[in-house]
C-alpha cells in the first residue's frame, strides 16, 4: 500500500530543500527509464489544477503525468470559478482540500499561493508565479544532467531579464547546488539584490558562485549551459522598452561560440524566435528544448509522487 505522509507543498526549491530535490530527480530518471513505473500509484487520487494564467506545458504535463500514475485531473480557470467573483484564494484552499488530493495554482500573484498552501489541508504545488518556477527548473536540471553529468558546481548562464520568475528559480538553484551562476542582464533589468547577495553566500558554501555581468559574451565564456526566457512575458506593459534594453543578449550562434564545446541551449518555451534567441541556436544541434519539454512531464510525476509520500 501507498504510505502517506504529512502535507507536503511544493512551492519553491529552498522550501524543498537540496536532498529532497534530488530525491525528486532521482525519481524523475527513474520514471522516464520505465514508463510502467508508478502505474497506478495514485489510483482513486485527484488533481485540481487552477490556471489563472494560460498555460500549455504546465496544464498538459501535469495532466499527463497524473494519469500516467493513474489518477484523475479536473483543470479549471479562475473564470470557472469564484475566486474570480471575489472568494479568498485561502478560502477556496479549504473548501478544494475537503474534495480533492492535491491543488496546483498557477498566477500571477505569489501571495495569492502563498495564502491557498497556508489555509489548504491537502498539498498546494505552484505552477509559476511571477517570482518562481520550481517546477520548470528541475526540469532544466534534469536536461543538463542527461547531457553532460552532474550539474553540482557546473557553469551555467541566464541571458535576459534578470527580475523574472525563471532568472530568479536558477538564482535558488545556484544557491542549493553549488552552480557558478552567470546572470547576463541591463542594469535596468537586473535580480534582486537581497536574493543574489543570499544565494552567493550560499553558492559559495558548496563551491560555486554567482556573477551578475553587462557583457552577454562575459557571461556566457565557458558556460556549459546557455539559458534565456521571453523578453516580454504576460501582463507585462513595456514591451517596446524591454525590447530595446535586452537586445544585446539575444542567444545566437555569437553568443553560443563564446560559451563551452559542449554548451546545450535551455529554454522554458513558449520561444519568439528573433528576439530572445535566433532560430538557428533553438532549433539547432545545441538545443535540449524538447527533451527539455518533454521532462516536465517526468520531473512532475516525481513531484506529484513526493507530495503525496508515495514510495514506489
Amino acid at each position: 500500500m501507498p504510505s502517506r505522509v504529512s502535507k507536503r507543498d511544493f512551492i519553491d526549491l529552498q522550501a524543498v530543500g537540496f536532498s529532497t530535490l534530488r530525491e525528486i530527480l532521482r525519481q524523475a530518471y527513474a520514471l522516464k527509464a520505465d514508463t510502467c513505473l508508478g502505474r497506478d500509484a495514485l489510483r482513486d487520487r485527484v488533481l485540481v489544477m487552477i490556471f489563472e494564467a494560460p498555460s500549455t506545458r504546465t496544464r498538459v504535463s501535469f495532466d499527463m503525468a497524473m494519469r500516467k500514475l493513474g489518477g484523475e485531473v479536473l483543470s479549471l480557470s479562475a473564470h470557472d470559478m469564484q475566486l474570480d467573483r471575489g472568494e479568498t484564494p485561502a478560502d477556496t484552499a479549504r473548501v478544494l482540500s475537503r474534495y480533492a488530493d492535491a491543488i496546483l495554482l498557477r498566477t500571477d500573484d505569489p501571495s495569492r499561493l502563498y495564502a491557498m498552501a497556508s489555509s489548504a489541508a491537502v498539498p498546494v504545488i505552484n505552477g509559476l508565479t511571477t517570482a518562481s518556477h520550481p517546477c520548470q527548473i528541475l526540469a532544466d536540471i534534469m536536461t543538463f544532467e542527461e547531457r553532460l553529468g552532474s550539474i553540482e558546481g557546473q557553469a551555467v548562464s541566464y541571458l535576459g531579464d534578470g527580475t523574472n520568475n525563471v532568472a530568479s528559480t536558477w538564482l535558488e538553484a545556484a544557491g542549493l547546488f553549488g552552480l557558478k551562476l552567470r546572470l547576463g542582464c541591463p542594469a535596468s533589468h537586473s535580480p534582486n539584490e537581497e536574493l543574489v547577495l543570499r544565494m552567493r553566500l550560499r553558492a559559495r558554501e558548496r563551491g560555486g558562485d554567482i556573477v551578475v555581468e553587462r557583457d552577454p559574451l562575459a557571461a556566457v565564456r565557458g558556460s556549459r549551459a546557455v539559458m534565456t526566457d521571453v523578453w516580454v512575458s504576460m501582463g507585462d506593459r513595456d514591451g517596446g522598452s524591454k525590447h530595446n534594453a535586452l537586445s544585446p543578449y539575444r542567444v545566437d550562434d555569437r553568443v553560443m561560440s563564446a560559451a563551452s564545446a559542449d554548451a546545450i541551449f535551455l529554454h522554458c518555451l513558449p520561444a519568439h524566435r528573433g528576439e530572445e534567441v535566433s532560430g538557428e541556436v533553438i532549433d539547432g544541434d545545441r538545443s535540449a528544448v524538447w527533451d527539455e519539454a518533454e521532462n516536465r512531464m517526468h520531473v512532475q510525476k516525481a513531484i506529484l509522487l513526493w507530495c503525496f509520500g508515495v514510495e514506489i
